[in-house]
């Protein structure tokens, strides 16, 4: 998925300084004149053309006011190039969870980003980015409550997550931001828009330790199977590794508690929380 994600985004880049090259030659402009009347280099402008540099907005911007492009270079870098609120090995993820039919997470450590709160999301992206802008930040956080949305969906499909305990115990963000994070999900239980079992410390080893998985199953192309490591991801669709992947959600299945039990065991970490703030 990586050198999937890579290679459309190179692709992006070569198709702008392909039409940067053609638009620039047919206005009789050197690459330092063009430079001089946007105020880079010649330099600057040829790796763009090159496809070696990735280009700017406020350049793409003045670039068609010098060549006269009527917003060409704008539109394109707004379309092609501008930095996306997911990471490169998570985008076509994010396409596909809005094509599917069923998805089933398996999360061992952090709420998985369809239930999360914005207020949960925020410390998990700091955490992440701790010198990152604000303004970076934010992008972040609306991409993640963007994909939230397919959840409010008439055509929603049928979600099933199975949560370690770990993930409840863990005081993202501080007892209060934790507290309305659990509050969500057995809200999300109740009105029956998310299926969710916790799998207990005291249910010992299970299958899948510490390892995110997600199931996605689709009308009309083959189901698929995403794992994650550190900056990396992995889309699956061969049919014997779907497979076993799918027994070993069931195992975890298995292995979890009751529906009922687990949304008992939620409410009560989430009133824990609220206890600790109110001391605070």
């Amino acid at each position: 998925m990586a050198n999937g994600s890579h290679g459309s985004r190179q692709a992006a880049w070569e198709f702008f300084g392909a039409e940067l090259k053609r638009r620039r030659e047919d206005a009789g402009l050197t690459q330092v004149e063009l430079g001089a009347r946007v105020f880079v280099s010649g330099a600057y402008i040829g790796q763009f053309e090159q496809a070696i540099r990735k280009p700017q907005l406020d350049i793409a911007q003045r670039i068609d006011e010098v060549l006269q492009t009527d917003g060409i270079f704008e539109r394109l870098w707004r379309k092609l190039i501008k930095d996306q609120p997911y990471r490169e090995y998570f985008a076509h993820v994010v396409e596909l969870e809005r094509l599917a039919t069923e998805i089933c997470e398996y999360a061992p450590t952090v709420v998985p980003g369809l239930l999360q709160t914005r207020e949960y999301a925020r410390a998990v992206f700091l955490a992440n980015n701790p010198l990152a802008s604000e303004e970076h930040i934010e992008e972040l956080i609306k991409g993640r409550l963007d994909r939230a949305r397919l959840l409010k969906d008439a055509a929603r499909p049928l979600y099933w997550v199975i949560l370690h305990e770990t993930v409840l115990r863990i005081p993202v963000g501080g007892p209060e931001v934790m507290a309305r994070q659990l509050d969500h999900i057995a809200t999300l239980m109740r009105e029956r828009v998310a299926v969710l079992q916790v799998v207990p410390f005291s249910a010992g080893a299970h299958p899948e330790m510490g390892k995110l998985m997600k199931l996605m199953e689709f009308d009309d192309a083959p189901p698929t199977v995403y794992t994650e490591a550190v900056l990396s991801g992995r889309l699956l669709d061969e049919p014997t590794v779907v497979k076993r992947s799918r027994s070993s959600y069931d195992l975890l299945r298995a292995a979890a508690l009751s529906l009922e039990a687990s949304l008992a065991l939620i409410e009560s970490a989430a009133k824990d929380y609220e206890r600790c703030a109110s001391t605070t």
